[in-house]
């Protein structure tokens, strides 16, 4: 990626040219897109999509409610994410931000604090399905849109030996349910998905795609710094 970096207090702020190869068919002018999120998967298919933008972080609470049905628990963290970057942004900017959660057996599976959760997590997803939530929030100073994107995914069976092999070698300990599909699992140990490829990445761009271009149609036509 083609960027620097800068803090600003608790946030982090990249401004991101985006891929040079490729044009988006969304007209992001007069606006300024901003991604709520430090992930480079979520940074490469908003870049991959065409789309330059600039990275606003800040450190938020990920903490939930046990008693909320875990389906609803990515988009509550998306907009909360929102929540804490929004005031910092200036009135032409448009905000995505985004997190992504592994299901299964009706528990969240987040990132992996060591070596041994993401063990357990993975031999726990051995020969399963899982459901792969990424909740997205778009919004600006006077906009507000949310979402969840669904994707199955059919993991195969997992040797003991294999496990530690993806541990060691790939070090998940920033991927939700302790891997990543771009990675060695997901050529060699996915058997099936069911749904968006990129939103078990962590950003369903097909649905962000045209919730952004609907978006930006709605803030073109009535202001969105009023």
């Amino acid at each position: 990626f083609n960027f620097y970096q800068n803090t600003h207090g608790h946030g982090i702020v990249l401004p991101y040219l985006g891929c040079k190869y490729i044009t988006t068919m969304i007209d992001i002018s007069p606006y300024k897109l901003v991604l709520g999120s430090k992930s480079p998967r979520r940074c490469e298919l908003l870049s991959e999509a065409g789309f330059s933008f600039e990275i606003v972080t800040e450190d938020t609470d990920e903490s939930f409610d046990v008693s909320m049905p875990v389906i609803e628990v990515a988009e509550m963290l998306a907009y909360r994410k929102a929540d804490a970057i929004l005031p910092k942004l200036s009135k032409d900017s448009i905000l995505i931000t985004a997190d992504s959660v592994v299901i299964l057996d009706d528990v969240i599976y987040n990132k992996p604090a060591d070596y041994e959760e993401a063990f357990a997590m993975l031999r726990k997803q051995s020969g399963r399905r899982q459901t792969v939530a990424t909740g997205v929030c778009i919004c600006s100073h006077v906009d507000r849109i949310s979402f969840t994107s669904i994707t199955y995914v059919d993991m195969g069976v997992l040797s003991d030996d294999e496990i530690d092999y993806y541990i060691s070698k790939f070090e998940p300990y920033d991927k939700a349910g302790g891997y990543g599909i771009q990675d060695w699992i997901g050529r060699c140990k996915i058997s099936g998905i069911e749904g968006s490829y990129p939103n078990v990445m962590g950003l369903p761009m097909h649905d962000v795609y045209h919730a952004l271009k609907d978006f930006l149609d709605n803030a073109k036509r009535d202001g969105i710094d009023k």
